[in-house]
């Protein structure tokens, strides 16, 4: 496995695997402590793993936790999503910065969110499934979330959204949430 640096997102990686392929399929290798010590994340942090199924078109996002916030490793366990990080540490030398990933379970490749940072996707395939690893438990009450659309982030969503959670069809704009939590 192999770990790359996110040069849009400071302190984000992309941990591609080496999957062993044969007639049968492949084998991959999805997450390696060692590798994660290696570029300085704690594999020991990671308390909950979840998993959501979407149809293609489905926007999920753009989600954060306040407070502490909230790290997370994702990957795309079957199909293909359109990825998207947002940087909203104010402190880091990429604030306001955002990132796009595709992400498949040909490449099995697991995205490093750090915690302060807002994360979505939109399912290119019907469906896709997208594991999660995350370093706190879920608590309701630091739920945030910034409308996918707002045009100071400009994120290029490669189809329409066929489907979307009320609390994320009406989010407020990057200014109103990034107000809510004090920054």
């Amino acid at each position: 496995m192999k770990a790359t640096e996110v040069p849009a997102i400071a302190g984000a990686f992309l941990f591609e695997p080496s999957p062993h392929t044969d007639p049968r399929g492949f084998f991959s290798r999805t997450f390696d402590a060692d590798v994660l010590r290696s570029v300085g994340v704690d594999p020991n942090a990671f308390v909950q793993d979840s998993v959501s199924r979407s149809a293609r078109g489905v926007l999920r996002g753009l989600h954060l936790r306040s407070g502490d916030g909230e790290a997370k490793l994702v990957r795309c366990s079957y199909g293909r999503i359109f990825d998207v990080v947002v940087d909203l540490r104010p402190d880091s030398p990429t604030y306001r910065h955002h990132a796009t990933f595709e992400l498949s379970d040909t490449t099995q490749v697991t995205l490093y969110v750090p915690a302060g940072c807002a994360h979505g996707f939109q399912a290119l395939t019907d469906p896709a499934d997208v594991s999660y690893r995350i370093d706190r438990p879920h608590d309701p009450a630091e739920d945030v979330t910034i409308a996918h659309d707002d045009p100071e982030l400009a994120i290029p969503w490669p189809l329409p959204a066929t489907s979307m959670s009320p609390r994320d069809r009406e989010a407020p704009g990057l200014a109103v949430a990034l107000k809510q939590m004090g920054r």
